[in-house]
């Protein structure tokens, strides 16, 4: 079985954020603007579709169309929990912080765990935490 791949609809600054999780998690990123989609529902240079895979997280996105709203995450994280050794997961942690805003530092909880919660600089919430 697959598992979903989340598919982001950012405000414009689509080929931006998917850089930057390209370079956090590694993997190819494709890209395609609405010029090269033939698509005219968009500003020709914005990304049409985008798509990071073959790392450790795949994800795809682009920026919203014309009367399409962009991603706004409430009551849900993208879940990162044991996905990775605890150094590698540390390090997302940090790089997705950058220029965004940390809800919850990533700590040892009670249970013995490590986990904390981040609003990247795109809006995405991200939930990253590993086994004690």
């Amino acid at each position: 079985m697959t598992a979903p791949i989340p598919y982001l609809l950012f405000p414009g600054d689509a080929a931006e954020a998917l850089q930057n999780y390209a370079a956090v998690f590694g993997g190819e990123l494709t890209m395609f603007t609405y010029a090269q989609a033939g698509r005219t529902d968009g500003p020709g240079e914005a990304i049409a579709h985008g798509m990071l895979q073959g790392g450790p997280v795949d994800l795809a996105g682009a920026d919203a169309a014309e009367g399409e709203p962009s991603v706004v995450m409430t009551g849900m994280f993208l879940s990162l929990l044991g996905t990775a050794d605890a150094v590698t997961l540390s390090s997302w942690f940090d790089a997705l912080a950058e220029g965004g805003e940390v809800i919850d530092p990533l700590q040892q909880r009670p249970w013995g765990d490590h986990d904390g919660t981040l609003i990247d600089r795109h809006g995405v919430r991200w939930l990253i935490g590993y086994q004690g």
